[in-house]
């Protein structure tokens, strides 16, 4: 790999300067990977004009599968997408040389970029270090940052995360996006630093995605996508037309509602889900009881898209193919 700077691809940054899907690892009753059913979800967001297929630890489920099954799922996501969009393929914490390994790996079943969390455990890693095992990895393919390993594997205040960020875009040429789920000024100090060479995707929310667009934003990994393509299409369609007062109604009387809404109903991961074209979505059998308890007293980790309540909102409401008008409008303060 040349040292030189590269940055993001004119290809890759449009590919991610859109609504991204991520794939919810779908399973049988037996606890196995339901292949056919991510093969589904392949159709069905590419159907909804999706560019870019994320495969991520969180909702790929990979806390619960072995490592041969976490690169079986992304084989079969790269392999059935055949080039109709970019996947992005993700890492499970490893250390360096399994890292190394499986970016080879995906580089040679085609996978268009790798998403890195890296092994930090309680945040002792150096920023050093963290440059080395971004660089080791990206000798062998182009590589993408999740800013939420500065929360998931141990706090750094603010000041540390921008230390952190500064060093991987000095000293990384082929780091060139990141997913950002750190929000707020650190997450706008961020897009201002890199967005000249990183493709930027905002995680979860369009509600987040909009107060990054004035400091250098592409794409959201989006929560709506991945049943109502139009809807989140919509929304993103405004944001690039300037239509900022459409973008915020959107937000206001359909995002915002749903994810209150949501929370009330007390919504986890572990409720299935049927969408229009996809498969029955199963959680892993011997997580079931753990999530219930965890996601009961954490609610707002239950904003997640394989969820059967949200559709059932949607639904309830959307007799003209259409949400927004119908929920009750609330005021946001």
């Amino acid at each position: 790999m040349s040292s030189e700077f590269r940055g993001c691809s004119a290809e890759l940054r449009h590919a991610l300067d859109s609504p991204v899907p991520s794939i919810c690892t779908p399973f049988t009753v037996d606890g196995e990977v339901d292949y056919d059913g991510v093969r589904a979800q392949v159709d069905f967001a590419i159907a909804g004009k999706a560019r870019t297929l994320m495969v991520t630890w969180g909702d790929s489920l990979y806390s619960v599968q072995t490592d041969d099954q976490i690169a079986e799922l992304v084989k079969v996501v790269v392999e059935h997408c055949n080039g109709r969009a970019k996947v992005i393929a993700a890492d499970n914490s490893w250390a360096t040389p399994k890292t190394v390994a499986f970016a080879e790996y995906c580089k040679q079943i085609g996978a268009d970029l790798l998403m890195l969390l890296p092994p930090d455990w309680a945040a002792s890693s150096e920023p050093e270090q963290l440059v080395q095992h971004f660089n080791a990895v990206g000798e062998h393919m182009p590589t993408m940052i999740v800013t939420a390993f500065f929360t998931t594997r141990g706090p750094r205040p603010p000041g540390r995360q921008m230390e952190v960020l500064r060093a991987l875009y000095e000293g990384v040429p082929n780091l060139v996006a990141v997913k950002d789920d750190i929000f707020g000024d650190a997450g706008n100090r961020m897009c201002m630093m890199v967005h000249d060479r990183w493709a930027v995707v905002s995680g979860g929310l369009m509600a987040n995605h909009t107060l990054q667009v004035p400091y250098g934003v592409d794409g959201y990994l989006c929560l709506i996508v991945c049943y109502r393509p139009d809807i989140a299409w919509e929304y993103f369609n405004a944001v690039k037309a300037g239509d900022y007062e459409k973008s915020w109604l959107i937000i206001r009387d359909i995002e915002y509602p749903l994810i209150v809404q949501g929370q009330d109903r007390q919504i986890a991961h572990t409720k299935p889900v049927r969408l229009p074209g996809c498969p029955f979505w199963q959680p892993h059998p011997v997580m079931v009881d753990q999530r219930e308890v965890h996601h009961r007293h954490r609610p707002s980790r239950g904003l997640v898209v394989q969820v059967s309540e949200r559709v059932e909102l949607l639904e309830e409401h959307v007799g003209d193919a259409r949400l927004l008008g119908q929920l009750p409008r609330r005021r946001v303060v």
